[in-house]
């Protein structure tokens, strides 16, 4: 079963996340209610849905030991949502015969979700999730709350 070719979620890693969402916010950017202030901010976009997240906190979160090394972390992950926790098991048995590097195995999440990471030839990271508080929609997109 072949991954399906979306990209929900671009979250970036930030210095600041006040700052960042409030500059996003000064953007017209419409903050979504699912963001935890202190900790995570979503918006909607026309495309898919932006996440700010402290740097620090996105590295630990993507299982990431060494920023420098072969697969250096650039405080930036993509992310495919996928409709059900086995999807994104088959999805990164995908991910392992196209030759990508597992960086965190898929897991329960403490947000009630299922996620994993990996890393493609360039080291780019993307994180394979489910949400279920985040069902896909007609158009392969995540409804945010």
């Amino acid at each position: 079963m072949p991954i399906a070719p979306r990209v929900s979620l671009a979250t970036l890693g930030v210095a600041d996340l006040t700052r960042s969402t409030a500059f996003y916010q000064a953007l017209g950017w419409p903050l979504s209610e699912a963001s935890v202030p202190g900790e995570v901010s979503f918006f909607r976009t026309d495309g898919g849905i932006l996440a700010l997240f402290g740097v620090y906190a996105l590295a630990k979160d993507a299982g990431v030991q060494n920023p420098t090394g072969p697969h250096p972390f650039r405080g930036m992950t993509l992310a495919a949502n996928l409709d059900t926790p086995s999807d994104v098991d088959d999805a990164f048995a995908v991910v392992r015969e196209a030759g990508g590097t597992v960086v965190k195995e898929p897991e329960r999440t403490d947000w009630g979700g299922y996620s994993g990471y990996f890393a493609d030839p360039d080291g780019h990271l993307w994180e394979l999730a489910h949400n279920p508080g985040w069902p896909i929609g007609a158009d392969g997109r995540p409804r945010l709350p």
